[in-house]
């Protein structure tokens, strides 16, 4: 007989369909012994080769590095986000991937945001961790469903966005002047201002990639190149200096100590980065188009660029003229 019951309650299969060719397998109920019984020998008898298929126990870490070295290794910032992805699986306790479940992942996402760690962090987080299953899935490498698909993304408060005066501008310039010993803190932060780069592009940039009074910036964080005009004057004191000093070399740290020396205060995490901001708030508030500066930030999508059309001459005259005190006189 091909199923047996055995001492400890469980029943045993051992079905031999075709000649050379066994299945063995316990089974709580009978009848799941049969039931698989069944199965093996209807499959066995519409295709002979047919086998049943070993159960997926690999790991997360497992799963985290296949999807590195069929895809993740050519991205942009492959290493950092493969390190990410490691250090979530050792957080998880690195579960088989079959039975991770969304319910274990909130749970450590509600640790982790209860000892501080930012809400944007853990978006990112979950992003990379989703990537991973449905690209492994569309590879053909899993067969079940990505069990973070139904993982919401936390609600995020929006930041405000800093940004510099006119006299705000002129105070840091005169304390990176006065105070600053590194030669290219300003001539980085002046080519942040005139093009509304990232400080870690500006810093990158190379002589060859000022061509007449145009800056290009590559290797960017949307992957896309940019070509940006500056003034004349700019260009030609950014030769000077090159020549003199030779390339830019790391002085974020020279530029945070003389942004300390001034009266200016931005929110934590916003120092470098409010440069960027300057250069789209004054643009919009110039009269610049909204299309234009999404071209010269590098934006993938408008969205992102949205956040400076509350600064346009225009936007804010609407508040004036259609509100609804417009209808009434001031007296």
């Amino acid at each position: 007989m091909s199923i047996t019951k055995l001492p400890d309650g469980r029943w045993f299969v051992d079905v031999e369909p075709i000649k050379g060719k066994r299945f063995r397998k316990r089974f709580k109920t009978k009848g799941e012994a049969q039931r698989f019984e069944t199965t093996v020998r209807q499959k066995c008898a519409e295709n002979p080769a047919w086998s049943i298929k070993p159960k997926d126990r690999r790991r997360l870490s497992q799963l985290v590095q296949l999807w590195y070295d069929l895809h993740g290794h050519s991205l942009r910032d492959a290493p950092r986000r493969l390190s990410k992805l490691q250090q979530l699986a050792v957080r998880l306790g690195d579960p088989v991937g079959t039975a991770f479940d969304a319910a274990s992942y909130a749970q450590l996402r509600r640790k982790r945001l209860d000892e501080g760690i930012s809400g944007k962090t853990l978006n990112n987080e979950l992003g990379y961790a989703r990537a991973v299953f449905n690209e492994l899935r569309a590879l053909g490498e899993i067969d079940y469903a990505n069990p973070l698909a139904g993982v919401k993304l936390l609600k995020l408060q929006e930041r405000e966005l800093s940004w510099l005066t006119l006299e705000q501008i002129a105070e840091l310039l005169e304390a990176i002047r006065t105070g600053c010993d590194n030669p290219h803190t300003e001539p980085v932060t002046l080519l942040c201002l005139a093009t509304g780069a990232r400080w870690s592009e500006a810093e990158k940039l190379t002589p060859h990639r000022l061509q007449g009074n145009v800056v290009t910036y590559s290797g960017t964080k949307s992957g896309r190149v940019r070509h940006v005009p500056i003034q004349s004057e700019l260009a030609d004191r950014l030769r000077a200096h090159w020549k003199a000093s030779g390339p830019f070399t790391s002085c974020i740290t020279s530029f945070r100590r003389a942004l300390e020396r001034t009266t200016i205060h931005l929110p934590q995490g916003q120092a470098s980065h409010a440069l960027r901001h300057t250069f789209a708030s004054h643009f919009m508030m110039n009269g610049g188009n909204i299309l234009t500066l999404q071209k010269i930030l590098g934006h993938s999508t408008l969205t992102m660029t949205m956040r400076y059309a509350h600064l346009s001459p225009d936007h804010l005259q609407d508040a004036i003229r259609y509100g609804p005190l417009a209808r009434f006189p001031a007296s």
